[in-house]
């Protein structure tokens, strides 16, 4: 297997781990500030220790990269709460779906930033995935699953916007995994606590089995899945590492259904198949080819895979 499939494969297995994030922070059955804050504050230790081996092996993050961390941090913290408060508005499933536009996002500021010009399927795309979020918030359904689907979108929107910051400030580290997402955790547990007065307030002392779900969403999607996604982060392009994080949501709207009985409307299915839809053309890039000539001589010619 190429270098280039291993480190593809290392971000699909963190996708697939943090799927299981929306579902645990419904069985912890907590507010919003309250998992968001434990899911990071119950990671620091075993991020701390990883980040130690890893400086023993590489030598210390050079100030650069202390500063990018401690930035992605204070910016994932305004990702998960309101990612939570979205869980709480729409579900796990279609908050999953809603937090993960950023796949434009860091698109557009790829062009913004470095000049890269999104490609044709992506502006056409962006429509596309704009009137699926309008599906899922229920504005023309008086079905729609969740207490507040219209909140629930305006959560989400929020969430993306902070997670393509987040990535893009990962993205910029060096090509280390647990020292920078060390110092982001810590950050990000720190910052939430700051802010969670305004976000609903969180509780410090929540009570057993919600302790045991928020641990396991700590040690699983936020150590272990994370790691490997920032492992791939600097090995590979960000719109790679965004598409490949797509999984998440469809893996998690399955989960949702399955194990929290999370049944959201035909329109609000379709406006979910309407963004991974969008996402995944949008997304599409033209390769260059080579096709033979006469000659024997080789020439590249764009085609789109």
């Amino acid at each position: 297997m190429s270098a280039h499939r291993r480190i593809v494969m290392v971000a699909i297995a963190g996708a697939l781990i943090i799927s299981t994030s929306g579902p645990m922070v419904r069985m912890a059955d907590v507010s919003p500030a309250t998992s968001a804050f434990f899911r990071c504050a119950y990671a620091v230790p075993p991020m701390l220790v990883l980040a130690w081996l890893e400086r023993r092996r590489l030598g210390p993050l050079p100030r650069r990269a202390l500063l990018l961390a401690w930035s992605a941090g204070a910016v994932f913290a305004l990702d998960l709460l309101f990612w939570h408060h979205a869980i709480e508005y729409v579900g796990a499933g279609l908050a999953t779906v809603l937090g993960n536009l950023q796949v434009f996002i860091v698109a557009f500021a790829a062009w913004a930033v470095f000049g890269e010009r999104p490609s044709t399927r992506l502006m056409v795309g962006t429509p596309v995935v704009f009137g699926g979020v309008v599906l899922i918030s229920g504005v023309f359904d008086s079905a729609a699953y969740g207490s507040d689907p219209m909140m629930g979108v305006l959560a989400g929107v929020a969430t993306s916007l902070s997670y393509a910051v987040f990535l893009l400030l990962m993205k910029a580290g060096p090509d280390r995994g647990a020292g920078p997402l060390a110092h982001a955790t810590v950050v990000t547990a720190a910052t939430i606590a700051l802010l969670s007065p305004v976000f609903g307030g969180a509780d410090f002392t929540p009570n057993w089995p919600a302790h045991g779900w928020l641990l396991l969403l700590a040690l699983g999607p936020q150590v272990l899945g994370w790691s490997l996604i920032t492992f791939s982060l600097p090995r590979q392009p960000a719109a790679l590492t965004a598409l490949l994080l797509l999984i998440q949501p469809m893996t998690t709207v399955g989960i949702s259904a399955l194990a929290l009985g999370e049944r959201p409307s035909v329109l609000q299915l379709t406006g979910c198949a309407v963004i991974v839809l969008g996402v995944l053309y949008g997304s599409r890039r033209a390769q260059p080819v080579l096709i033979e000539v006469e000659q024997d001589e080789q020439v590249p010619k764009t085609s789109t895979v």
